[in-house]
Order: structure tokens, then C-alpha cells, then sequence
């Protein structure tokens, strides 16, 4: 099966994963979908992620779900930049989530990282999603 949009599909699968209280997710592996979650690791949204190889089967990547007092540690997730609309923004004009509460997470040329450390670097670029 092809995905059009992989990353939406990881962010779809924790949206899913957190409604249904489970600990942990599965998600297959690509650069790009392990580095947005080293950034919601870094951040403290999910509690973290492991490879793992399974025989005859492609590799997964298990996402350790994160609850603060029984609620998701996650209350929005969505995707920004998709395959039909990709959206760009430069360092002065990266969006804000809340009010500075949340974060964004930008693939900029220095890697992916999120909306604080792309302004700490003084790069845009392509805004991937909005984590709140």
C-alpha cells in the first residue's frame, strides 16, 4: 500500500492512539517521520520511540504515548504543509501556536526542528505541523 502522505498517517496514528488510551503506537520508519518525533521527544510530547526490526516485515518504529493526570499530553496535532499545498514560511514569519504555548514543527535546511529552536538558528522553512 502507498501513502500519499506519510507523515499525516504518523500524526493520524497518535491522534487515534491517544483517543483510544493505548501506551504506545506503531508507525512505519522514514528519516523524516523519525526526526518530527525527536523534536516532540525533545519537547515533551510523547515520552519516546523505538526502532524496531521485525523478521519478514518492514521496519516499525514504536511511539511511547505520553499522559499528564489521565489526559493526552497532546491536545492538537495537525498536519500544515500537505502534498497538495505545501506552505513556507521565513524565521519572521513563523506562526505561533497559543500564543507561544505550543509548537510548531518547521523542515528547514539545518533539519527539522521546532518553531523556538528555528528562530534560535535563524532559518524558515516549510511549516510540517501545529502541536498543542
Amino acid at each position: 500500500m502507498s501513502l500519499s502522505d506519510p507523515l499525516g498517517d504518523m500524526l493520524t496514528r497518535i491522534r487515534n492512539g491517544q483517543a483510544a488510551r493505548k501506551d504506545s503506537v506503531l508507525s512505519p520508519v522514514s528519516k523524516l517521520r523519525l526526526a518530527v518525533l525527536d523534536v516532540l521527544r525533545r519537547e515533551g510530547y510523547i515520552r519516546g520511540y523505538a526502532r524496531e526490526e521485525r523478521p519478514g516485515q518492514p521496519p516499525m518504529v514504536r511511539i511511547e504515548l505520553k499522559y499528564f493526570e489521565g489526559q493526552p499530553a497532546i491536545r492538537e496535532l495537525a498536519r500544515v504543509s500537505r502534498p497538495g499545498r505545501r506552505v513556507y514560511s521565513g524565521v519572521a514569519d513563523l506562526p505561533r501556536v497559543k500564543n507561544g504555548l505550543g509548537i510548531t514543527i518547521v523542515s528547514t535546511p539545518r533539519g527539522v526542528l521546532s518553531d523556538a529552536e528555528a528562530r534560535a538558528e535563524n532559518v524558515g522553512g516549510e511549516v510540517l505541523c501545529r502541536v498543542f
